[in-house]
């Protein structure tokens, strides 16, 4: 018997230019009067800690400050921030950064309410899989990167490095109590951070917009197990679709222009609704494929990102396997596929259903040129030797591969990685 019924969950939200400035009426209207702040040391350096903390200060609350967030998070640095956490007094958490500073605020907050090692929430199989017991403390997420939607999701990711790939948690109590989006703290991305983080709003919104729908799937033995990801439904694909427009429209401009006011101003806005969309449909093969592709990264180093460290940034490897798993999916799964490919602005009337995935694929290729996207997982350094190794990782991302509109073997993913290699 089918799944009968989908739920929507998102975050409270306020969007605004500015609106960090109203960060401490925010906290006193959470009730929270001792305040954790996490944050990173690029975002120190910028400026932009200073600015929530004179917000939060002038209603009165002192905050504590952990500024030491790792980007693209891993088991120990969660540990790390954890152990900082631990035995702090705090009523609330504030989460000022981009996608790592917020998923790592998600972790703090639930390993120092509900203490367990690492992998006891880590989704299944990779991990335990144990639900979130109980309520967490009020987070306020304030993203400072168009591109993640941590800000409106239940999910948090980290790269296990023994393991050698990234995994999650998801649970609905992860999600923040608020969301404050304010584009202006967007002004400062580097053209390849705006790059790298407007990707993954098109492939959240991509995969919500094309995960398998909600009555496609069992129904739970009760009403508690229906997962935070639903699959596609009517109300998902309406921010979904709206994001894919905005993002395809708007990515190349930020790029070319950081200074666009209007250009980041949407942007952010595609960032938080694919946010909840995918926070609500889930996500499903490109995801699934970039875990164990920032995994198993050997001697990749972006160019254009303050750290200046091995790592393959989030929305980058997501992207590098877009093209790729939509040529996989091509025509199969229906309408959706070839309603995308007009979103991103292509004609639907131009193609058959069969030829849809190619064609969101190329729209997709084209967009990464303009924003200088490497060109495949070969330039990545991966090779055909690599494929065993990468299709066994992303077969371990079972949260991810069911929403896939089709079903995936490990010889669909071996064949989708080597189309990866190289994307035009």
């Amino acid at each position: 018997m089918n799944n009968n019924a989908f739920t929507m969950e998102t975050v409270p939200l306020k969007f605004g230019w500015g609106v960090i400035a109203e960060l401490g009426w925010d906290l006193k209207a959470l009730g929270i009067s001792r305040v954790l702040v996490m944050t990173d040391p690029h975002l120190v350096a910028l400026g932009l800690l200073d600015r929530a903390l004179e917000a939060i200060r002038e209603q009165g609350i002192e905050p504590t400050v952990y500024a030491d967030v790792l980007c693209e998070p891993t088991d120990r640095s969660w540990l790390q921030a954890i152990g900082f956490a631990r035995n702090l007094e705090f009523d609330g958490i504030v989460a000022i950064g981009g996608g790592s500073v917020i998923d790592t605020a998600k972790a703090v907050n639930l390993y120092t309410t509900y203490p367990e090692p690492i992998l006891a929430y880590v989704n299944k199989p990779i991990g335990g899989g144990m639900p979130v017991p109980g309520p967490l403390k009020p987070l306020i997420a304030i993203p400072t990167t168009a591109g993640t939607g941590s800000e409106t999701t239940s999910v948090a990711v980290l790269d296990l490095l023994d393991l050698e790939l990234k995994a999650g948690i998801s649970h609905r109590l992860l999600r923040p109590r608020l969301a404050v989006v304010d584009p202006e703290l967007t002004m400062t991305m580097p053209p390849a951070v705006t790059a790298a983080c407007g990707m993954d709003i098109l492939c959240h919104a991509l995969e919500s917009y094309t995960s398998l729908p909600y009555d496609q799937r069992p129904m739970p033995e009760n009403p508690s197990l229906r997962p935070p990801y639903v699959g596609a439904n009517p109300v998902s694909d309406m921010w979904a679709g709206r994001a894919i427009e905005i993002g395809a429209r708007y990515l190349p401009r930020a790029y070319r222009d950081g200074s666009d006011v209007e250009a980041r101003s949407q942007l952010m806005l595609a960032a938080t609704f694919a946010g909840m969309g995918f926070g609500n449909a889930g996500v499903h093969l490109p995801h699934a494929m970039s875990y164990p592709i920032a995994g198993m990264v050997k001697e990749f180093v972006p160019d254009g990102f303050p750290d200046g460290k091995v790592q393959v940034p989030h929305g980058m490897s997501v992207a590098l396997g877009t093209p790729a798993s939509f040529r996989f999916i091509g025509g199969r799964a229906g309408e959706k596929t070839r309603a995308a490919f007009g979103l991103l602005g292509g004609d639907p009337a131009s193609i058959s259903v069969d030829e849809a995935g190619a064609a969101v694929a190329e729209c997709v290729a084209d967009i990464m040129q303009q924003l200088e996207i490497p060109n495949g997982l070969a330039a990545l350094g991966f090779s055909d030797e690599d494929v065993p190794g990468l299709a066994q990782g992303c077969h371990e991302q079972q949260r991810l591969l069911i929403n896939t509109p089709v079903p995936v073997d490990i010889a669909d993913l071996e064949a989708t990685f080597r189309d990866a290699m190289v994307i035009w």
